[in-house]
């Protein structure tokens, strides 16, 4: 059946299934609420605050509109507070990122110009 209708076996059987449990392929209810802000919202927003970490909400709020997402601050305020923990572990990976870059340069450069083992030889 899978190979005639060109989807995966796994979908099938699981249509099969669901059938045979409910009697019906239609999608169950699910528990709590929808969220209002789509996923692609939200990575957008985080896109925008990783970028400018001191942007507004009015500013938040007007390129939600652009995408077409709902544009209530408190919608977005909200969202902001839950995606907040991300948004410092970010921060604080780029400084420490930007820290081993630094050691790493001071490293090689007391070195002799990079004669270790780890250095890249030009042109080769």
């Amino acid at each position: 059946m899978s190979a005639a209708l060109k989807v995966p076996k796994n979908t099938v059987v699981s249509i099969v299934l669901k059938w045979k449990k409910f009697g019906t392929t239609k999608t169950r209810p699910r528990v709590g609420r929808p969220a209002k802000l789509s996923n692609r919202g939200r990575r957008a927003m985080v896109r925008e605050v990783t970028k400018n970490p001191m942007v507004t909400l009015k500013e938040l709020q007007s390129s939600s509109v652009e995408m077409g997402e709902p544009s209530r601050r408190t919608i977005l305020s909200a969202a902001l507070h839950q995606i907040r923990p991300l948004l410092l572990c970010r921060q604080v990976c780029g400084r420490h990122n930007s820290g081993r870059l630094d050691y790493q340069q001071r490293r090689d450069g007391l070195q002799g110009g990079g004669e270790g083992p780890r250095s890249v030889v030009s042109g080769k």
